[in-house]
């Protein structure tokens, strides 16, 4: 924005009395983020020369939660209402070089960048001292109306509580978004009060004041009601989720992504997907997860913050989390990454298999029924089924290498710290518990005994004891 003088504050010490929580409303999750995050990116990406933020209940939580390079927090102790909230901001907005003042609701996660310029540019050209951001609703119930004059001018904003029965009926409502020529708006904050029905000191209220004292009040209309929506319960925030995630759905979708039902396929903000994937029904890619290009999710695999390489097929019920899978790897399905797990390139991690902590090298295959904890895994190994590296002795986890064209056996177990070396095999139904050299084949089995007749012989000696039991009895 070309001589962005301005700057905007954000609305975010209000207790989430609606939600019924002990947390900040601002720090609920909303589509993988908080809440509060989304009108703190559309702030900064307006283009402002600051952004402040109001906190209050929760404060060191949401300053932990959004803290960054040109933010700048003022906690209202006590929460006295909207217009309270700009009162105690005075010492930093007198501070201010910024010609206007955009003020946010920080609970209205999908107004855009966009429209918070168009406010701006909007008030500029106007010369007001303040422009509402407004809309039209067929149901304005809980919204303040605008209330016009006879010349059409704005005079005041009336809240719903302190509404009369034709004001209610007026569909033309604040969003809550206003802009200020910021000397002005400085002037009338002494002339707030809170002889209103909330007793609190409210930003609407500024409208009239500065009209009281012949400065003018504009209005700009949204184009679409829904990019103000505010989210004052957990309903709104479902209804919200719903519009974001379909959002991106359709967002993947023109780009390239191939997504069979977006209603039921959970994306979070975050997330990026390349070209030519399918995504199938139930799936969830949540948190900082990046997808590869030409790769197939089957339906109700669950994958946060990882990293899928090109022509990945997971399989369905899946759990990647913390992970990164190559190339042309193949996992599952109902197969658990997690925690660091590198799976890679051309690697196939079958059913039940679990990889914690551990590598997966080229071409490698643990197919079935398998844990690999803290192990280093080489390339072009083959894991039989039922093997377990037992990484943990009660005290420390230790690590297992299998390196490169090993073989190991169903049913084996791998005591940590063991090393299986290059092209070694393992015999089926083994317990390893020193290593393995290479190209040699490791037996760790108890001697098998067997005893001919044995079952018959057993036989015998129960019906014996029932027989004697039997006589006694009758005795």
């Amino acid at each position: 924005m070309p001589d962005a003088r301005f700057s905007v504050l954000i609305l975010a010490a209000g207790k989430a009395t609606r939600f019924k929580s002990e947390r900040s409303k601002l720090l609920h999750r909303l589509a993988g983020r908080p809440l509060g995050e989304y009108a703190l990116r559309a702030a900064f990406a307006a283009g402002p020369e600051r952004v402040y933020m109001v906190i209050g209940h929760q404060a060191e939580a949401v300053r932990e939660a959004f803290a960054r390079p040109g933010l700048t927090f003022i906690e209202q102790s006590e929460q006295l209402g909207t217009g309270h909230a700009l009162m105690i901001s005075r010492d930093e907005l007198a501070r201010s070089t910024s010609d206007e003042l955009a003020v946010l609701v920080g609970d209205a996660p999908l107004v855009s960048p966009g429209t918070l310029r168009n406010l701006v540019e909007s008030h500029r050209r106007s010369r007001a001292a303040v422009t509402i951001l407004t809309m039209r609703l067929d149901n304005p119930h809980g919204y303040g109306r605008i209330v016009r004059g006879r010349d059409r001018r704005v005079q005041r904003i009336v809240e719903e509580k302190a509404a009369t029965p034709r004001e209610r009926r007026i569909e033309e409502v604040s969003s809550g978004i206003l802009c200020f020529s910021r000397p002005r708006l400085l002037s009338a904050l002494d002339r707030l009060t809170d002889k209103n029905p909330q007793k609190e000191y409210l930003l609407t209220d500024l409208v009239a004041i500065l009209v009281r004292a012949r400065q003018r009040a504009e209005t700009v209309p949204v184009a679409d009601p829904r990019e103000v929506l505010g989210v004052n319960d957990r309903v709104e925030l479902a209804a919200v989720e719903r519009i974001l995630r379909l959002r991106k759905a359709h967002a993947l979708m023109r780009d390239g992504v191939t997504i069979v039902n977006p209603e039921s396929t959970y994306i979070d903000d975050g997330v990026t997907v390349g070209p030519d994937t399918i995504i199938e029904p139930g799936v969830s890619l949540l948190g900082s997860t990046t997808v590869g290009s030409g790769c197939l999710l089957r339906p109700y695999s669950t994958i946060t913050d990882s990293t899928l390489a090109d022509r990945v097929t997971v399989r369905p019920v899946c759990v990647i989390s913390a992970s990164e899978v190559g190339s042309d790897a193949m996992v599952g399905p109902f197969a658990h990454v997690r925690d660091g797990g590198e799976i890679g390139p051309e690697t196939r991690i079958g059913n039940f298999v679990e990889v914690k902590k551990s590598r997966v090298g080229r071409g490698s295959k643990a197919g079935h029924l398998t844990y690999l904890g803290n192990t280093d895994l080489g390339e072009q190994a083959n894991i039989g089924a039922g093997t377990v590296t037992c990484n943990y002795d009660g005290v420390r986890k230790l690590p297992t290498y299998i390196e490169d064209g090993v073989f190991i056996g169903s049913g084996t177990m791998l005591v940590a710290p063991v090393r299986v070396g290059r092209g070694a095999y393992v015999a089926a139904g083994s317990t390893i518990t020193q290593d393995v050299p290479p190209g040699a084949l490791g037996i760790g089995r108890a001697p098998q005994v067997v005893k001919p007749g044995w079952v018959e012989e057993r036989k015998r000696k129960l019906a014996g004891k029932e027989k004697k039991g039997g006589m006694e009895g009758s005795a």
